[in-house]
């Protein structure tokens, strides 16, 4: 069965995939930072709001490295800004947000790139450069955020291959079914070594038994030591493990413990 130690997803390697077992047991790439137990997040009465409606209310939350985390709530409660000011994609009206020891709210535009260089974010809609190739569309991303071309190459052709897709890096996007666009993107995400997966509704596109995998994966990844944030209105991926779930409503944190309750 699926177990919790510390808040660490371990899931049993009977559970998972045939296949996706030979993708993320393969040796030789080490895909991930090492383990920490220095707080990955913190938010201090983090607050947001859009044209004079709040969308976050005071938010206080910690979370340390290492843990697997789902973010649930209805539509509209908050769970991809959160996720874009931990990404620094957006700025809090007020209070506090510490990624990685630094506070990303007050981090200059030209001191974005390191602290992205620690995140690793995959998106439900893939956000995949149409007329780019697989390889190109991660060697890409690597290059912008400093990378050097040779590296780049590296780190993408050895991704690619743990995740058993170096017969498809020539190929476009549109050229790929929906489960191979999802591992291209979580392709991406893993290319930086980060210490901090970020996923927004990932299994949004996928049908069950991608998302099975796709889940399978990240707690793999998560068992690897790095911390995982999911964030998702599926019941079904909610009750498929037991992990720490915080449950937004109206801007504010309602429920904070293991799901279900």
């Amino acid at each position: 069965m699926i177990q919790f130690g510390s808040r660490r997803c371990i899931e049993s390697q009977r559970l998972l995939p045939r296949r996706i077992l030979s993708i993320v047991r393969r040796p030789g790439l080490r895909l991930l930072a090492g383990r920490t137990s220095r707080s990955v997040i913190r938010l201090r009465a983090v607050s947001k709001e859009y044209d004079h409606r709040k969308i976050l209310r005071s938010l206080d939350l910690h979370v340390d490295g290492g843990e697997f985390v789902f973010l649930t709530g209805p539509s509209g409660a908050g769970k991809t800004t959160l996720l874009r000011l931990l990404y620094a994609a957006e700025k809090p009206s007020s209070g506090e947000v510490w990624v990685a020891g630094r506070r990303v709210d007050e981090l200059s535009r030209s001191r974005l790139p390191l602290l992205r260089r620690k995140i690793g974010v995959i998106f439900q809609d893939f956000k995949l450069l149409k007329r780019k190739t697989v390889l190109e569309n991660i060697t890409f991303v690597l290059r912008i955020h400093g990378v050097a071309p040779r590296e780049a190459l590296r780190r993408a052709s050895q991704v690619l291959k743990r995740l058993g897709l170096q017969h498809r890096q020539s190929a476009l996007p549109d050229a790929l079914s929906g489960g191979e666009q999802q591992r291209v993107a979580i392709a991406r995400a893993l290319a930086y070594q980060p210490r901090l997966i970020l996923a927004d509704e990932p299994t949004g596109n996928l049908d069950a038994d991608l998302a099975s995998e796709l889940l399978s994966l990240l707690c793999d990844i998560n068992y690897q030591g790095a911390t995982v944030v999911v964030a998702t209105h599926d019941h079904a991926l909610l009750e498929s493990i037991p992990a720490r779930t915080l449950v937004l409503h109206d801007g504010q944190i309602h429920f904070d413990g293991m799901w279900p309750p």
